[in-house]
């Protein structure tokens, strides 16, 4: 089976047989993987992305377990600070 390489926007696409995706378990906006071997490539057909949790994420962006992350204090209220500018209290 042969294809083409075509322009699509400021991208390359290659475009695929229905037949062959009906084989392969893939439709639109499937996610795959492209492997490089030598001057060949390979696409496969990838995991979906998972979603991560509150947890994950803030373990990601504290860089820490969430039982380490600083909690807010109980009543809510955080000190900024002596206002700045002409902020009205």
């Amino acid at each position: 089976m042969f294809t083409s390489i075509r322009k699509l926007a400021k991208r390359a696409g290659i475009r695929i047989p229905a037949e062959t995706l009906d084989a392969l378990g893939l439709h639109e906006e499937d996610r795959v993987a492209i492997v490089r071997s030598g001057d060949a490539i390979t696409e496969e057909k990838a995991a979906p992305k998972r979603h991560r949790s509150v947890e994950e994420r803030l373990t990601a962006f504290y860089g820490k377990p969430m039982d380490q992350i600083d909690r807010m204090q109980e009543d809510g209220e955080v000190d900024w600070g002596v206002p700045q500018g002409t902020e009205q209290w």
